[in-house]
């Protein structure tokens, strides 16, 4: 008979009441910044593990932002290298892409893609990330793998593997992969960016220390889709995002 996640073995997993060890993963941007803080708060520092992974990208910004992160937060941190799998990839954010990062609005791009993901897209990318968070997170003992997709990216299929269908069909391989010792958290998978954004202010995550721009330059270029996603984020919760001081 074919294995179905299995939403009462998970509940069976928490009954002695001791707070569960949790892995995250880290890019160091507002969204997996804001799931770090939410699996801090929810479990202890002592608890929690960050995974970091480069993959090969045209900079190590947002991994020096991560690693501080976690500096603050006083997490375990780990640091992973996949570039040579994404070597053959031509998103334009690979270092060895010739094309450029579009500098427009998600929005834009999409009216002009017909369905397809837009060009920073990494083809797989969380389905890589997820199954290493998995493999790591099992040797390290813990029971919750906590990643921050939200709706925005998932929206006009810019980013499929931000998508909620996507989220389960990972969830269910990996508590299965894992003989049901291993769930998948997306706590934002339904929210937009902003309302992320007010989960982190809520929170108090530090997001002058986060890197979310797609170019390594001293400052944020404040006109990749990221950027504005980000800046628009915050000035929806009544704030000034604090890259852009």
């Amino acid at each position: 008979m074919r294995k179905v996640f299995n939403q009462q073995r998970y509940a069976e997993m928490k009954k002695d009441g001791k707070k569960m060890k949790a892995l995250v993963l880290l890019s160091g941007g507002v969204d997996s910044t804001t799931c770090l803080g939410l699996a801090v708060d929810r479990h202890g520092s002592e608890n929690v593990t960050a995974l970091s992974i480069a993959y090969g990208q045209k900079h190590l910004k947002e991994i020096e932002a991560a690693q501080k992160i976690t500096e603050y937060y006083k997490v375990e941190w780990t640091h992973l290298d996949l570039k040579k799998i994404f070597e053959y990839s031509d998103s334009t954010l690979m270092a060895h892409s010739k094309n450029e990062i579009p500098k427009e609005s998600y929005a834009k791009q999409l009216e002009q893609l017909d369905g397809k993901p837009v060009s920073t897209y990494v083809p797989f990318r969380n389905g890589l990330f997820l199954s290493c968070a998995a493999s790591i997170a099992l040797s390290k003992g813990c029971s919750l793998i906590y990643y921050g997709p939200h709706r925005d990216d998932a929206a006009g299929n810019a980013y499929p593997d931000c998508s909620d269908a996507f989220n389960e069909a990972m969830n269910q391989a990996i508590f299965i992969g894992s003989g049901e010792q291993l769930k998948v958290e997306a706590p934002f998978i339904a929210m937009t960016k902003a309302q992320v954004v007010k989960t982190g202010l809520d929170l108090n995550v530090p997001y002058a220390l986060t890197w979310s721009c797609y170019e390594g330059t001293d400052k944020p270029c404040g006109q990749c889709g990221t950027c504005l996603d980000r800046i628009a984020a915050f000035e929806k919760n009544g704030v000034r995002d604090p890259l852009m001081d």
